[in-house]
């Protein structure tokens, strides 16, 4: 299967500032691009490209006094395996004590991820007596998938996950910090995902495209993607970045006061 996948994005900004942003595809599909994935900067900026501690590619622009619109655009091609997110119910849960050490830190609690709240002994009044396990994560995203109604006109960029916990509404990145939550709770790592994920296998959604968020566990010592925002296996998945929570993978960031002007979306299926 072949997908295009691109962006636009336009940034009004007041004052000089360094942006950032993670809209590369991450390096482990680098090799699955037909062709190289170049990042279009208008007006022409001077541009860093680094590697963040999760391994995510990162693209750093000086915008300098004078400049107040930032633009922001990539048009790529992908190949996909067309398969389904893996299913892997024999998948084991690790005990933390043999939990590799650069695992740990998925445990902790983060930004948006607060493992040191209520939700710690709700986690575990209410999956406690699950299987571990596959199961286990799988209860977890059923719950999130009932708990959560989405809804683009409740977004807000700094809902935290026992904050959608109560508030019952939110986006595709709420729905993954709640679960992401729930799950080091219980003591199962899990972390952050970000990307491209189209209509693809499914019937056509009547909303703006968007960037996506999911999450990745840890069983049997490997890392496995849930989806509790649609909670079943999806075709087309195209990862930018992981990281402990939103926090770690902003689509873009920058340091000052800052208007969204456009944002738009690809990712389709070539037919």
């Amino acid at each position: 299967m072949l997908i295009d996948i691109g962006y636009e994005i336009e940034l009004a900004l007041t004052a000089p500032t360094a942006l950032i942003h993670l809209l590369r595809v991450h390096p482990s599909r680098e090799q699955d691009l037909l062709m190289p994935e170049f990042a279009n900067v208008q007006p022409p900026l001077a541009c860093t490209e680094y590697a963040d501690g999760f391994g995510n590619r990162c693209t750093r622009i000086q915008v300098p006094a004078g400049v107040s619109m930032v633009r922001l655009s990539s048009h790529s091609r992908i190949r996909d395996s067309g398969l389904p997110d893996l299913y892997a119910p024999e998948a084991r849960q690790h005990a933390p004590q043999e939990l590799p050490t650069e695992v740990l830190q998925f445990l902790l609690p983060s930004r948006y991820c607060e493992v040191d709240s209520e939700l710690l002994p709700f986690a575990w009044a209410q999956f406690g007596q699950t299987p571990l396990g596959w199961a286990r994560v799988q209860a977890v995203c059923s719950f999130v998938h009932q708990r959560i109604r989405f809804d683009y006109a409740n977004a807000r960029a700094n809902r935290s996950a026992l904050e959608g916990f109560r508030e019952q509404t939110g986006v595709c990145r709420d729905y993954a910090h709640l679960a992401v939550t729930l799950c080091r709770c219980l003591n199962i790592p899990a972390r952050y995902c970000t990307g491209y994920l189209g209509d693809i296998g499914v019937p056509l959604v009547p909303l703006p495209m968007d960037f996506s968020a999911w999450f990745e566990v840890y069983l049997g010592g490997q890392w496995w993607t849930f989806d509790a925002r649609h909670n079943h296996p999806r075709v087309g998945r195209v990862l930018m970045a992981r990281g402990r929570d939103a926090g770690d993978v902003p689509i873009t960031m920058t340091f000052g006061p800052n208007t969204l002007n456009r944002f738009e979306v690809v990712t389709n299926e070539v037919r």
